[in-house]
């Protein structure tokens, strides 16, 4: 089938991967526009359209797709059955929807209705999700609302942070999306309809993944422990904090157990007085922090200007004092 990919991010690109090394045609890529992305206001392209270009495929970036008429005929001029969508970042307008032949598809990532929106990754693991998934689903002009097709459920585990699960849902995205649009073309000679599932029909709740802010990678130490591990892990690499008027980001912790806070070792300073006070420095280990519950033991982070340390060498970095504040 010939096909259009839409597609921004690094998460995209296994996808586009395989549909390219596919027996269908990709016919051209659309993009979000260059960025100014570092210093010196240099326009940076986004990684899909510097994975198409080393593939010689035609790409389009417009600045707007709702209302531009030049590009919507553009569209139409180039006969495509399948509009494939990962990641696009715009909420594609009923006029580009019903362009292709056979319908504008969406791999989402996460086990829908839950974690409609822009960030289903970042959420999921913020919120703690026991699982999550991707869904390939029929685009309707509602976020995230339409039919799915097909769905495959992964467990999250318990070291993913954003990156890593981020990998395993792109490498999911692409091999269930390379599935459903076999099914989408076995249907079609039949000529039947292919087999679509509301998402009011699976017993979900609807919860919406709002775009991160830049208040959210700020870690308050007066939430719980799990509160701020889940965090760390969803908003991987940015969350942070500030140590003596440096940001810090964090990037790996552990909450202590209260058979550990008992061993002698640790010697906590029980009797602080609020969260985010350094209650112990733990020579090779790392240095243990106070929240609303648990105490954690800040194994890696990146202090501002320096390059990434953990254990030994972040304390020997950070030279900390027992009953310092870290400050949100």
């Amino acid at each position: 089938m010939r096909i259009i990919f839409w597609g921004t991010p690094e998460y995209s690109i296994a996808s586009l991967d395989i549909f390219i090394k596919s027996k269908h045609d990709v016919i051209a890529v659309v993009s979000q526009p260059d960025k100014k992305r570092s210093r010196g206001n240099k326009l940076i392209s986004s990684p899909i359209k510097s994975f198409a270009e080393q593939e010689s495929i035609k790409i389009y970036t417009p600045e707007r797709i709702r209302d531009n008429i030049h590009f919507i005929n553009e569209l139409k001029s180039l006969s495509c059955d399948l509009f494939i969508v990962i990641a696009y970042g715009k909420i594609l307008p009923k006029e580009i929807l019903e362009i292709p032949k056979f319908g504008c598809w969406n791999a989402h990532a996460s086990l829908l209705p839950r974690w409609r929106g822009a960030a289903p990754i970042q959420w999921s693991l913020i919120k703690g999700d026991e699982f999550t998934g991707v869904g390939i689903m029929k685009m309707d002009e509602g976020l995230d609302t339409g039919d799915l097709l097909l769905e495959e459920k992964i467990k999250i585990g318990n070291d993913d942070n954003l990156n890593t699960l981020s990998e395993k849902l792109s490498i999911l995205s692409a091999k269930l999306f390379l599935n459903a649009t076999s099914l989408l073309e076995e249907n079609i000679y039949k000529n039947i309809n292919s087999p679509l599932k509301k998402q009011n029909s699976v017993g979900r709740e609807i919860t919406y993944a709002r775009m991160i802010e830049k208040s959210d990678f700020i870690v308050d130490w007066g939430n719980e422990a799990t509160e701020i591990t889940q965090k760390i892990k969803g908003l991987y690499p940015r969350a942070n904090t500030t140590f003596r008027g440096k940001n810090l980001k964090i990037l790996k912790i552990k909450v202590l157990s209260s058979d550990e806070i008992k061993n002698e070792k640790y010697l906590l300073m029980i009797n602080y007085s609020r969260p985010g006070i350094i209650l112990a420095v733990i020579e090779n280990e790392g240095i243990i922090i106070s929240t609303k519950t648990d105490p954690i033991i800040l194994l890696e982070a990146k202090l501002e200007g320096k390059n990434i340390t953990s254990k030994k060498q972040l304390i020997q970095q950070l030279k900390p004092s027992v009953g310092e504040y870290f400050s949100d």
